[in-house]
C-alpha cells in the first residue's frame, strides 16, 4: 500500500466548508472616538471574523504582534460570554479566524493564543497546519489561580487546575525575540569563585571574610542577597566573581587541562574574551546582572531570564483593573505587557480580535504601540471605550507607573457596515438601503480589490488598484454621452472599471480596452456570502435581526452627488 501522499491532520464537522466572507467597510462613529485623531489606533465594534476580513486589504502583512484570548470552550457560562460551543463548532470558528490572522501578521510577527487545557492541544494542531510546525516557538505555562476557596471544597475527585497556556507562533524565521529578565531575590550559590587582577582563583567566601563583608561562620546560601553589604560587594565586583561550567570549546578545554591550576584566557567565536580553569569555563557574574522591567523602563539588578513558566503574575486583583469590572476572564495588564515586550517594539502594530474589556489595547497604548481591537459585545462601548478613554487621559492603574505612562494619543471607534446585499421579500438580492452613495462606492472598491481614495477634483476617480487603474461606482444610468465625457478626461495610459445599476447597451463596447462596465448587484453574485452578520464565537449579544422588507431599497439619479463624495474614514 502506497502511503506516500497520506498526511496526518485534524478533522472536524464543517472543515473545508468555510464561507466566502464579505469584505465589509468600516464606518467611524465619531461620538465614541477620542483623543488624537491621527494616532492610527482602531477600536472596532462588530463580529470579529468579518472585522478581520475588513482589515485584510489594508493591513495584510503589517501586524507585528497578535494576542488573542478566545473563549476556552469550558462549558462555563460567564456574564458576557456563553462559553459552551460544541467541539467541532469551536474548531471550525477558531480555524477561520486563525487563517485571517495569519494573513494579517507581518513576516517577522508573532501570534499568541491564550487557552486552557480544554482546547489548547487541538488549537496547536490547527496552528501547526496554518503556520507550519517549524514556526511553533513555545507554549508559555501561566499560573492563573491558586488551589483555594471553592476549588478545595469541591467533592469531585480531580486534580485542581491552576494554569493556562499561551501558544506562540512566528510567521517566519525573521522573528526576533526581546529577552525579558526578572529580578533574582536569591543568591545563586554556583557563583563561588573570586578572581583577582592577577588571575588567581580564590574562594568567594574567603574574600568576603577578608573584606569584612561577612563573618567566618556566615553561610552563603540562597537568602544572601537580602544582606545589603553582600549585595553591594557582589554588584560592584561582578567581573571578578565566577561560576564554572562545562561549556568550553574542545581546544580550550584541552589546553586548560594541560595547564592545571592556571587560568587560561581564550577568544570565543564571537570574538569575546573568556576564561578557563582546569578544563571548565569560568562564567562571570556580570552575565547575571541585566536590565529588569518591561519595555525599556528598567533598572540593573541581579537577574534571571524569563522562560516558559510564569508563576509570578497576580491574577487575583485584576477584576477592576482599568476602572472596568470584567470578572472571570480578564487578563492582567502585566501579562499582556510581557507578550508585547517580547515580540514588539515601540511604534509596532498590535492586534487583539477578542478584546473583551480592552486590556490588550490599554497596554499597547501605554507602551507606545499602535493597536487595533475588535469586540462584538456591547461592552465595546460600555467597557472598552471608557477604559481606553481613561488611558488617553492618563489613567494610573495596571502597568502605568512601570512604564511611566502620563496619558496622550487617541483612537477612532468603528462599526462594521451592514451587508452590502440583502434579499427582498421576493427572494431577490438588492442593495441595502443603509448604504449611501459614498458607502456604496467604498464597498464596491473593496469588493473589486481597489483602495477607496476619492480624488478631490475628478469625480470618477473614486479608488485605484494601481497608479493608472481606477474604479467608479454610481447609481446613475450610464449613457454613451457620459462615457464619452469620462473617456475624454482619461490619460492615454489610464484604465477604468465602472460599477453601475444600468447602462446603455452601446457602452459595453464603446472603449473595450480602456473602460469596463459592470452592473450591480450582478457583479457581486457568487463573490462571497452576503446577508450574514454573525459569525460569532460564543458571544451572547447577537445583532438584532432586520426583516427583509426593511432592507428593500433602490437608488435614483438624485441620490448621489459625484463631486461631493466623503471619505468614510474621516481623513
Amino acid at each position: 500500500m502506497n502511503n506516500k501522499n497520506q498526511k496526518l491532520e485534524l478533522t472536524w464537522i464543517g472543515k473545508g466548508e468555510e464561507p466566502k466572507l464579505e469584505p465589509r467597510i468600516l464606518i467611524e462613529q465619531p461620538e465614541y472616538s477620542y483623543g488624537d485623531p491621527n494616532s492610527g489606533n482602531m477600536l472596532i465594534h462588530g463580529d470579529n471574523l468579518l472585522a478581520l476580513k475588513a482589515l485584510e486589504q489594508d493591513f495584510a502583512g503589517k501586524i507585528k504582534c497578535i494576542y488573542i484570548d478566545p473563549p476556552y470552550n469550558t462549558g462555563a457560562a460567564f456574564e458576557y460570554y456563553d462559553d459552551n460551543v460544541e467541539h467541532s463548532t469551536w474548531l471550525n470558528l477558531i480555524n477561520q479566524r486563525l487563517r485571517v490572522l495569519y494573513m494579517l501578521l507581518s513576516d517577522d510577527g508573532v501570534l499568541a493564543v491564550h487557552l486552557d487545557d480544554q482546547e489548547v492541544h487541538y488549537a496547536k494542531i490547527v496552528c501547526d497546519s496554518i503556520f507550519g510546525r517549524d514556526n511553533y516557538l513555545n507554549s508559555i505555562i501561566v499560573r492563573d489561580s491558586h488551589p483555594s476557596g471553592l476549588k478545595l471544597s469541591s467533592k469531585e475527585k480531580t486534580i485542581i487546575k491552576t494554569k493556562s497556556h499561551i501558544l506562540l507562533y512566528r510567521k517566519s524565521k525573521n522573528t526576533r525575540i526581546n529577552p525579558i529578565y526578572q529580578s533574582r531575590y536569591e543568591w545563586d550559590t554556583h557563583y563561588n569563585t573570586f578572581m583577582d587582577s592577577d588571575l588567581i582563583p580564590k574562594s568567594l567566601k574567603g574574600v568576603l571574610i577578608e573584606n569584612n563583608i561577612i563573618s567566618s561562620n556566615y553561610r552563603i546560601d540562597s537568602s544572601s542577597l537580602k544582606g545589603n553589604k553582600f549585595r553591594e560587594f557582589c554588584f560592584n565586583n561582578r567581573n571578578k566573581i565566577f561560576q564554572s561550567t562545562k561549556e568550553l570549546p574542545d581546544n580550550a578545554r584541552q589546553i586548560s587541562l594541560e595547564n592545571r591550576d592556571i587560568v587560561y584566557k581564550y577568544i570565543d567565536s564571537n570574538n569575546i574574551e573568556n576564561f578557563a580553569f582546569n578544563g571548565r569555563r569560568l562564567f562571570p557574574l556580570t552575565k547575571s546582572i541585566q536590565n529588569v522591567g518591561i519595555d525599556g523602563q528598567t533598572i540593573e539588578d541581579f537577574a534571571k531570564l524569563l522562560c516558559d513558566f510564569w508563576d509570578d503574575i497576580d491574577f487575583n486583583n485584576t477584576q477592576n483593573e482599568g476602572g472596568i469590572q470584567f470578572p472571570a476572564s480578564k487578563k492582567p495588564e502585566y501579562l499582556v505587557a510581557r507578550i508585547l515586550t517580547m515580540f514588539s517594539n515601540k511604534g509596532d502594530l498590535v492586534l487583539d480580535s477578542f478584546l473583551g474589556s480592552g486590556t490588550t489595547a490599554a497596554v499597547a497604548h501605554k507602551m507606545g504601540r499602535r493597536w487595533i481591537g475588535i469586540e462584538l459585545g456591547e461592552h465595546a462601548k460600555t467597557h472598552c471605550f471608557p477604559r481606553l478613554k481613561a488611558v488617553v487621559d492618563g489613567e494610573q492603574g495596571g502597568i502605568s507607573k512601570a512604564v511611566n505612562w502620563k496619558g496622550g494619543g487617541g483612537f477612532k471607534f468603528y462599526t462594521l457596515a451592514p451587508s452590502l446585499l440583502n434579499k427582498d421579500k421576493y427572494g431577490n438580492w438588492i442593495i441595502s438601503k443603509e448604504y449611501n452613495p459614498a458607502m456604496l462606492a467604498a464597498a464596491m472598491a473593496k469588493q473589486e480589490g481597489f483602495r477607496y481614495t476619492p480624488d478631490e477634483h475628478i469625480y470618477w476617480k473614486q479608488g485605484k488598484s494601481s497608479e493608472k487603474d481606477y474604479i467608479f461606482t454610481t447609481t446613475q444610468f450610464i449613457t454613451v454621452e457620459m462615457l464619452d465625457g469620462i473617456h475624454d478626461e482619461m490619460k492615454p495610459d489610464e484604465t477604468l472599471l465602472i460599477a453601475c445599476k444600468s447602462f446603455q447597451s452601446e457602452c459595453s463596447s464603446r472603449y473595450p480596452s480602456r473602460i469596463t462596465i459592470k452592473q450591480i448587484p450582478q457583479i457581486l453574485y457568487g463573490k462571497c456570502e452576503f446577508g450574514k452578520d454573525d459569525y460569532s464565537l460564543n458571544i451572547v449579544n447577537a445583532p438584532i435581526e432586520i426583516k427583509d422588507d426593511e432592507l428593500e431599497t433602490s437608488f435614483t439619479e438624485d441620490d448621489i452627488d459625484e463631486n461631493k463624495q466623503t471619505n468614510l474614514f474621516g481623513e
